[in-house]
This record gives C-alpha cells, structure tokens and sequence, in this order.
C-alpha cells in the first residue's frame, strides 16, 4: 500500500477565511463543517480529495463525506477525477456570482417556495368563509402579494447575463436617487 502525501498546510489568510466562513455558515443556519469545506474548495487551487480535506480541517472522515453529500445537493461542489488518482475528488464553483445565483435558487427553492404555497392554501381557506377571519385574510394577501412580487424580481436578477447583473450592482445606490428616495409607510 503507498502512503499518500500529507496535505499542505493553509496558509494563515485562507486559514483565517475558511473559520470565519464556518462561523458565518452557522449563522446562516448551515452546519460549520459544510461551510468551511466550501471555503477550503474555494480557496484551494485544486481539488481536493475527502482524506485530504479531513486532515486540513482536523474533522472526521465521516463528517467530511456527510458534509460533501450536502454541498453536492446544494449544487455548489462536484466530483472530478483526477488522472493517476482512484479516489474522488472535489471542487466547488469558483464564480461568486454563480454561487450567488445557485445558492439563492436552492434557498428559495427550500424556503420561500413552500411559503408562498401555504400562503395560498391560506388565502383560500380564508376565502371560503372570509366573515370570520377578514383581518388574517388582509394581512395573508399583503404578505403573499410583497412575496410574490419580490420573487418575480428575484427570479428577474438571477436570470440576468453576469454583464447585466454586474452593471445593476455597480448602480445599486443611484436607483434609489433615479426612483426617488420617500418611503411609502407601510402599514
């Protein structure tokens, strides 16, 4: 049997980076280990194999290959092989738009989804009988109307060629001065 080659240290920047994203990932309600696998597949010049990224992160094997299942469910982590190599490799999305764009369809997809079909199923509900609950009818339509809105713009940016997408955030604080800045009170 060959011995295979110790991994490479991360230098302290990328160390620094692949905690912080961990941190940040359990705040995002994303288990730290999947977060930090992503950001060691994002900064790492080449991918990585799941012994390898057990031993760079001290984590166990196991949580290593539960972790990868779910960054492959999420779409943002894929297999490749590597000539020479029987194990599976791993690597991520390099494009940070692009992990925008698939990160935000899979969390809509997971929780703004779900939302708007109860939010119907409730509309409805209220609606066959709507004398004995107007208000919950009212403030059930106003949410499903601002999500739905919001989704048909969502799914407008998501859409949009990288060019475009990266022009509207480059104009970001001159919509508001080129569509007036009075808020609407919202009530």
């Amino acid at each position: 049997m060959t011995e295979r080659p110790q991994a490479p240290p991360l230098s302290p920047t990328a160390q620094k980076f692949v905690l912080h994203w961990g941190e940040m990932g359990t705040r995002w309600g994303i288990n730290r280990t999947v977060a930090q696998i992503h950001a060691l597949l994002f900064v790492s010049p080449r991918p990585l194999p799941a012994d390898e990224i057990a031993v760079i992160l001290a984590v166990a094997r196991s949580n290593v290959s539960t972790s990868l299942r779910e960054l492959q469910g999420w779409r943002i982590v894929r297999v490749v092989h590597v000539l020479g190599d029987r194990r599976d490799h791993f690597d991520c999305t390099k494009d940070v738009f692009e992990i925008f764009r698939i990160v935000s369809e899979e969390r809509k997809r997971r929780e703004i989804d779900p939302t708007l079909k109860l939010l119907a199923e409730c509309v409805q509900e209220i609606k066959t009988n709507p004398a004995k609950d107007a208000y919950t009818l009212e403030r059930l339509e106003s949410m499903l109307d601002f999500l739905s809105a919001m989704t048909g713009l969502f799914e407008e940016v998501v859409r949009m060629p990288d060019s475009a997408l990266k022009g509207m955030v480059k104009l970001r604080g001159k919509v508001i001065t080129l569509l007036g800045t009075g808020r609407k009170k919202v009530s």
